[in-house]
């Protein structure tokens, strides 16, 4: 069977506040607890209306104290925004509390615009850097040696699982050549998601982290009792996104009748292709979307978004989605 996780941005919504946005969190990662869910990964974003997740490590504790044994992940940091010492003695510090579940998904994009990138402090060019500071991050999470100029503490000598993340195929090739597991975002940037994973597996070199390739994809899931309330509370992402892309980030709307959307054809275009992973519908419809797309892409483990405005609705979408995850 393939292993179902969870993605999860800590969507603020309209009409909501930051702190209500990560109590709705940790309910949502004991809830996919308690359906047999593998991991809930959240991701680094700053300056976004609509996301909470912008100190990722520190929302990873808040999560990992609220439940017993699902693994907590970062998917992800970006890696460039930060030192890789720091990230080192962060992660460490998680692991040190809660063993055995920690993971740490790392990316090269900001996680913003250009203007918050600089108020991040981040040099754009230091991009290039990203192969050597993620392996100087990996050095820090080995067990140290005699001499050793500068030690991770919390970090040395962590058991943390390391992915690369991803929407090219620079990461899927980079991921290859350090032997690590890799996540494409094929969520909102599925383009070249096929020729990104024949890519990595092709020429992935095992390593001490992992012996054979490993692939995990993600995708929108936004599953409801009937095909016509599936359909409404996809407006909600729908929306989102165009705003996104039209420069005017939004917090997260509420849905709308779908009949009252009039898009013009370069939106229509842009959601046909960001969304091309994205499945709204009643359990059968689902189901059958998700077998097409397992058999053709064959991933190791499938990353759930469940991009839903109203609560309960997402809770429910997730249970109907751990539902499809066992009759498949």
């Amino acid at each position: 069977m393939t292993p179902f996780s969870i993605l999860d941005l800590s969507l603020i919504t309209e009409g909501g506040d930051v702190a209500g946005a990560l109590r709705r969190s940790r309910d949502l990662a004991q809830h996919a607890e308690a359906l047999g869910f593998d991991r809930y990964w959240v991701a680094e974003h700053h300056a976004m209306p609509g996301i909470a997740s912008a100190a990722t490590s520190v929302l990873m504790g808040y999560l990992a104290e609220g439940t017993r044994k699902i693994r907590i992940g970062a998917g992800g940091i970006m890696l460039p925004n930060h030192a890789p010492l720091v990230i080192a003695e962060q992660f460490g510090t998680l692991a040190a509390l809660y063993p055995g579940r920690i993971d740490l998904g790392l990316g090269r994009a900001p996680g913003s615009d250009q203007v918050t990138a600089r108020a991040l402090r981040r040099r754009m060019d230091r991009q290039d850097d990203f192969p050597q500071d993620v392996l100087e991050l990996l050095h820090y999470f080995e067990p140290p040696v005699p001499g050793q100029a500068v030690v991770a503490t919390p970090g040395a000598g962590s058991d943390i699982p390391v992915w690369l993340l991803g929407s090219s195929l620079y990461s899927a090739q980079l991921a290859a050549a350090m032997g690590l597991p890799f996540a494409f975002a094929s969520h909102f940037a599925p383009q070249m998601m096929d020729e990104a994973i024949a890519l990595y597996r092709h020429r992935f070199q095992p390593s001490a982290r992992l012996a054979q390739p490993h692939v995990m994809l993600s995708a929108n899931i936004i599953a409801a009792d009937t095909p016509a309330e599936a359909a409404r509370l996809v407006t909600s992402l729908q929306m989102y996104f165009v705003a996104l892309r039209r420069g005017r980030p939004r917090a997260f709307p509420a849905p709308v009748d779908p009949e009252s959307l009039h898009w013009t054809d370069v939106e229509r275009g842009l959601l046909d292709s960001v969304l091309s992973c994205c499945w709204a519908g009643d359990p059968t419809h689902i189901a059958s979307s998700l077998r097409t797309f397992i058999a053709r892409y064959r991933p190791d483990e499938l990353l759930v978004a469940a991009p839903i405005y109203d609560h309960a609705a997402r809770r429910h979408s997730i249970g109907l989605t751990a539902a499809l995850r066992e009759a498949l």
